[in-house]
């Protein structure tokens, strides 16, 4: 999906009512998608391995260790990707690039070739440290809220009652996607701010996580950090709601029997899914980012998440809701990269410590 927070929780809360899409273990399969860059639901499904999942809290802290680590050299390898999806995503809610002070990136290539440029090469990870901090709380809670939202919701089969299956796994999905989302957000919120905030040293508004976190507080109070909070959560669901439908709609146009369907048959449907639904939920990454843009801020752009649809829409047109999206589509090379690591710790663990 899109790089926004409801990446991670799109996937594991989707845990609370189902498990991976193809089968495995939850607990693998919610730390893999969890430790990607893209945190995408297609790859850990395609790669998880069948069987009953270690559940013991060894297990777990052991996951959470090897996912955290192979997430966080995912994220930092991507991570200019990243940066100059923010900044094409966020420029028009800049106050630095709108006074005309800095001149606007025209695309993906002029926007590295400056940044590099203006703002030295190690800028390209400006805000990672707080993308890959948010990946151990965002796990943790996931895993935590998983099995009481499952247990709020009645149980339907896929197969004979898809659409209460449906809805079902909307709600309980987002119902445990908003709360982990809640507790990260004033992180993936600084991550943001710090990726947006463009210059070279002194010229920088803020110098690091702390900094940006506690100059927003004071600014504009506390809960100015949840800036876009609500319509995150309504990205949650679209994505979801897009993702099932489609999935679900491909394997039965694709493949008569599932069960004997080539494993990589299907993790190729899922890619495509996952990036169609990601397309398809973009908007909302990008009116959340805008929103967060303006915290802390004497004069405001936006009153609020529907003015800021339409105020989007009528100055900048529809296209702005996709400014960015291709850097979106091309970092999903994270999560192939993520699996093939987490893979290889998770044999060395299994093997030491919880045979």
């Amino acid at each position: 999906m899109v790089g926004s927070v409801w990446d991670s929780v799109a996937f594991a809360s989707r845990g609370a009512a189902s498990s991976t899409a193809m089968g495995g273990s939850s607990v693998t399969g919610m730390a893999v998608a969890m430790s990607s860059m893209m945190e995408r639901p297609d790859i850990v499904a395609a790669a998880a391995k069948e069987g009953k999942p270690k559940s013991s809290p060894k297990a777990f802290m052991m996951d959470l260790a090897a996912g955290g680590v192979a997430g966080g050299i995912s994220k930092t390898l991507v991570a200019p990707i990243e940066r100059v999806k923010l900044l094409l995503q966020t420029q028009d809610a800049n106050p630095r690039i709108k006074s005309g002070e800095i001149a606007r990136y025209t695309g993906i290539v002029d926007c590295f070739s400056r940044v590099a440029k203006e703002q030295g090469v190690s800028s390209f990870w400006r805000g990672n440290l707080a993308n890959v901090i948010r990946y151990f709380p965002t796990q943790a809670f996931n895993f935590a809220f998983k099995d009481t939202f499952k247990n709020m919701f009645p149980k339907y089969d896929p197969k004979t009652q898809f659409w209460p299956f449906f809805g079902t796994n909307l709600a309980s999905g987002g119902a445990a996607g908003a709360s982990s989302l809640l507790i990260v957000y004033p992180l993936d919120f600084a991550r943001t701010r710090l990726a947006a905030d463009v210059g070279k040293g002194k010229e920088r508004e803020f110098t690091g996580l702390l900094d940006c976190l506690s100059k927003i507080a004071k600014r504009s109070g506390y809960f100015s950090l949840y800036q876009g909070f609500g319509v995150s959560v309504q990205g949650i669901i679209v994505y979801r709601g897009a993702y099932f439908g489609l999935f679900d709609t491909m394997k039965g146009l694709l493949f008569e029997n599932e069960k004997e369907a080539n494993i990589l048959a299907k993790w190729l449907v899922a890619q495509l899914v996952t990036t169609a639904a990601g397309v398809l939920s973009y908007p909302f990454d990008t009116v959340r980012r805008r929103l967060m843009m303006q915290s802390g801020a004497k004069e405001k752009m936006y009153n609020g998440t529907l003015d800021a649809w339409r105020k989007i829409a009528a100055n900048e047109g529809i296209g702005a809701f996709f400014k960015g999206a291709l850097s979106n589509v091309l970092r999903g090379a994270g999560g192939a990269l993520v699996l093939v690591m987490y893979d290889e710790m998770k044999k060395v663990i299994d093997e030491k410590f919880l045979v």
